[in-house]
């Protein structure tokens, strides 16, 4: 599980953003659901229903990131990097932990529910890299590693929405993995790239 920096757009009115995965619009807007209600109970201190799930590729293990906002401004986000459970599943953890375990912010409360908007980047299994002229700034999001301490990531759509260069996306990633801004051109740190279904 991961913190990422980073308005739900609506899944049914259109096909979101990133590369696209297979995921049909109602799929995307089940994955919708869940997050929603997840959030909303809990902050309510409602039970959260159970999720009958009949979507084969909704089963199927992906990494997937949470982004929560609020009048434009990041609230929450966090996700899982790589395929440890079914998509449906790891939305449903990852909404809950996005809105109430983010340690950079408090827990989602009532009054807010109303302001909020959900993001969900359905992300392709990670590649590592060693030439960073691979990176495709608003087609790739960075994770960078420097075993066994440090590791940040930043979703594809981050650096498009700040205006950031391909060194700059790489400097960003390293600052958030806590390392100093250059260390991506050190040995010993990996450089990993994915894309995303962003929706």
């Amino acid at each position: 599980m991961a913190a990422a920096i980073y308005r739900s757009s609506n899944p049914a009115k259109g096909k979101g953003r990133g590369i696209d995965l297979g995921l049909t619009e109602e799929e995307k807007r089940t994955l919708h659901e869940i997050a929603r209600a997840v959030i909303w109970n809990k902050a309510q201190g409602k039970e959260v229903p159970a999720f009958h799930i009949t979507s084969e590729r909704l089963k199927e293990p992906r990494g997937v990131f949470v982004t929560i906002k609020k009048h434009g401004e990041l609230r929450g986000c966090i996700g899982y990097v790589r395929a440890i459970k079914p998509l449906w599943q790891a939305v449903m953890e990852m909404a809950e932990a996005a809105a109430f375990q983010d340690p950079r912010f408090p827990p989602v409360g009532p009054s807010e529910l109303k302001d909020l908007e959900i993001e969900i980047s359905v992300l392709t299994p990670l590649r590592e890299i060693k030439d960073v002229k691979e990176i495709e700034v608003g087609k790739h999001g960075i994770m960078i590693e420097r075993p066994p301490y440090y590791s940040g990531l930043l979703l594809p759509q981050v650096a498009t929405e700040y205006g950031w260069d391909r060194v700059t996306f790489l400097e960003q990633t390293c600052l958030k993995a806590g390392l100093p801004r250059n260390a991506w051109r050190e040995p010993g740190t990996r450089i990993y790239i994915f894309s995303a279904d962003i929706f």
